[in-house]
């Protein structure tokens, strides 16, 4: 177990830092859970009381405060508390153990590259034409079809899959049981289908045919943008004709859908659950909350910020931050709410009001 001075700790962080700087710990620990050997992280006011609870002798504390008496040994000040766990998360998460070189169980076609520093773990599979970028770290079970190109320093964890003509930047980070390339959910009937007729009367049927569905075919594939990194069990589709893609910087969590034929922009956030229906366009920063839903051929534009679950149906200006189903404004749907909760109240006043006023006399 490695062991970090406060002093390091402070360095790498560029942050002050006070007391005994020598001082070593090996973990992080929440203050009322902490140990001799870790980091208690009491970076508000608010945690300064579990202090007192644990045994940590070191903390990451809020500026200005009085650590000597919190009965600390050394203390690191955080103006911005989870940027600095942010980079300590960084400094004390050691990632996993992967063996460099390839590991006597992977299967490597004879055609494929794979640049100096790479560690190929257990039952890695990649196939003809692949390149793989230096320092890559591919843990077991990982498959990578025929002609992708991965960047330097990825790190591709257990039992994902990546498809075919598939190329991703560097710093890339894949979650176990990503899929990133398959085949997207494209089909279409002979004649004209009930959903083409719905899209176009919005409800109304003339008639309703019996239908099959042929398969369209992804020619296209997916292009992944620099330190891009993709949640646990996420999917993203190939293009039918262009590629899908995801810009440089962007984040994906668990259990992401992205549809066939997606532009994601730069610096993005979608959250768990969310699904990007086909051919939508996602401008830079975007913020999606959990299980937001964007429709297909549709804009959302930069800055946009969406609340958990909210449904995405039309096209979103830059800027504009959203909430509900369907989506508006966030400050209409909180009026929206207020006034739904009011509703039983006016019922019962109509209902009052009704009992007072004699009825007008019917119309022979």
């Amino acid at each position: 177990m490695m062991r970090h001075r406060i002093r390091d700790i402070a360095q790498a962080l560029g942050a002050e830092a006070a007391g005994d700087l020598d001082l070593t710990v090996t973990g992080a620990a929440e203050p009322a859970m902490s140990g001799p050997d870790d980091l208690a992280l009491a970076m508000t006011p608010a945690y300064a009381a579990g202090l007192a609870q644990g045994a940590a002798r070191a903390a990451m504390v809020w500026p200005g405060a009085d650590w000597a008496a919190l009965g600390l040994a050394a203390a690191i000040f955080a103006p911005r508390g989870r940027l600095a766990m942010a980079g300590l998360s960084r400094i004390m998460d050691a990632g996993p153990q992967i063996a460099p070189g390839l590991h006597p169980t992977a299967v490597v076609d004879a055609s494929a590259r794979i640049a100096a520093g790479a560690a190929i773990g257990p039952f890695v599979v990649i196939e003809a034409s692949v390149v793989i970028g230096a320092n890559a770290r591919i843990a077991a079970h990982v498959s990578i079809a025929s002609g992708a190109r991965i960047g330097d320093d990825a790190l591709i964890l257990q039992g994902a899959r990546i498809g075919a003509r598939v190329k991703i930047g560097d710093g890339f980070i894949c979650q176990p049981g990503a899929v990133i390339g398959s085949d997207g959910f494209s089909f279409v009937t002979p004649e004209k289908s009930g959903v083409e007729e719905i899209r176009e009367t919005l409800g109304q049927r003339d008639g309703i045919t019996q239908q099959s569905w042929t398969r369209i075919h992804s020619l296209g594939a997916v292009t992944i943008g620099n330190n891009v990194e993709i949640g646990a069990n996420s999917c993203i589709d190939r293009g039918t004709v262009r590629d899908t893609v995801i810009g440089d910087g962007t984040k994906l969590d668990n259990l992401v859908h992205i549809g066939h034929n997606v532009q994601v922009g730069r610096d993005c956030l979608l959250c768990g659950q969310v699904g990007i229906a086909g051919s939508a366009r996602i401008g830079d920063r975007v913020v999606l909350g959990g299980q937001c839903g964007v429709n297909d051929n549709i804009f959302v534009g930069d800055d946009v910020i969406a609340g958990g679950s909210t449904k995405i149906f039309t096209n979103a200006p830059a800027g504009r931050v959203l909430l509900g189903y369907p989506a508006v404004k966030m400050e209409t749907h909180v009026e929206m709410q207020k006034a739904l909760r009011r509703l039983p109240r006016l019922a019962a006043r109509v209902a009052a009001l009704e009992n007072v006023i004699p009825k007008l006399p019917e119309n022979d």
